[in-house]
């Protein structure tokens, strides 16, 4: 399976995310930090990001964990629904969320589940940045 998590230090503040493989945390993808982000924004990203690696890769991996009820909540959207303002510390930021709706909406992802990373049973989902 595929971990994906993102950090962000205030809210908003500056914001970034990643994938890692769950069983061995080899780190397959890393995007920001951006300047004013919010967390479910990365937690958004970071799934989107990570379903269209495993597409992109046509690899066998058919289960991404995230932690973010939010995240998984708006990928059923398929919209972010974060109440930030586009700015102009944002901007990129705004452009990649715009990509990621545009891609969800585009794309055929339902032979990947997006599971929840049960924290309180197995501990901090391997993608975690360890910041806390």
């Amino acid at each position: 399976s595929l971990s994906v998590d993102a950090p962000c230090s205030g809210n908003p503040g500056k914001m970034e995310y990643r994938g890692v493989y769950t069983g061995t945390g080899q780190e397959l993808f890393r995007v920001g930090p951006f300047e004013e982000g919010t967390n479910n924004i990365g937690e958004f990203l970071a799934i989107i990001h990570g379903l269209a690696y495993l597409k992109k890769t046509n690899s066998k991996i058919d289960v991404i964990y995230s932690d973010s009820k939010i995240g998984q909540s708006w990928i059923r959207k398929k919209k972010c629904m974060s109440k930030l303002q586009e700015n102009a510390k944002n901007t990129k930021l705004f452009e990649l969320v715009k990509r990621g709706e545009k891609w969800l909406q585009s794309n055929e992802y339902s032979d990947i589940e997006i599971r929840k990373w049960k924290t309180e049973i197995w501990g901090e989902i391997p993608a975690d940045f360890g910041r806390k």
